[in-house]
């Protein structure tokens, strides 16, 4: 098991990462060995790329909820399939809402008027988003998350959250073969930010000493 991270590693790449969750950085430190154990991150190489995809995912810990606050024009482009212009005069810069109606009725979450698109948002290292999503998290982890979303982000658990996500995606093979493609893939359904994920795998790389 890699010994690894530090809070001098996580100070110098997420330099304002307590800066919404008091203890963020500590929490992620004080987990690493067991949750790394858990699942079985054995190598540098692997720790550096599932931390590599959660600084792009979570902003380097600045972005762990998702940011719902789009304009109007944000979203029509954004869900043209379910915000009008109409839709999207009446609801711009309503986030709640602007979740309900984009989420609702998929990934598990039940419809409007239900508040699951809201309760279900992206959060967490790895942006976790859905109903689903928080649903196998929770078999995974132990932890209740569906009851208590906002545990995702506590410090305490935010790594493991974080990490068995990543692990249900399918990424840890992808991680030991060096394959940023494939693992970017396998946790967000496409490339998007590949070049900043790959940025940010060979900084944590140089960070833990992975030639």
């Amino acid at each position: 098991m890699p010994d690894t991270l530090t809070i001098a590693h996580l100070q110098h790449l997420w330099p304002h990462g307590d800066q919404h969750i008091a203890g963020l950085v500590e929490g992620i430190v004080a987990s690493a060995p067991a949750v790394f154990a858990k699942y079985g991150l054995t190598t540098p190489l692997v720790v550096a790329h599932a931390m590599g995809q959660f600084s792009e995912e979570c902003g380097a810990g600045l972005e762990m909820a998702e940011n719902l606050n789009y304009s109007e024009e944000g979203l029509v482009r954004t869900w043209p399939s379910h915000f009008s212009t109409s839709m999207a005069q009446r609801y711009a810069h309503n986030p709640r809402m602007i979740a309900d109606i984009a989420y609702g009725g998929r990934m598990g979450n039940a419809p409007p008027p239900s508040d699951d698109g809201w309760n279900f948002r992206g959060r967490g290292l790895s942006q976790c988003t859905g109903k689903d999503g928080y649903e196998k998290l929770a078999a995974k982890t132990g932890l209740p998350l569906v009851e208590t979303p906002d545990l995702i982000n506590d410090p305490a658990h935010a790594l493991e959250c974080g990490i068995a996500d990543w692990v249900l995606c399918g990424c840890l093979p992808h991680a030991q073969k060096d394959d940023s493609e494939g693992e970017t893939k396998a946790l967000n359904g496409g490339l998007i930010g590949l070049a900043a994920r790959r940025s940010w795998i060979a900084r944590w790389k140089s960070e833990l000493g992975v030639k």
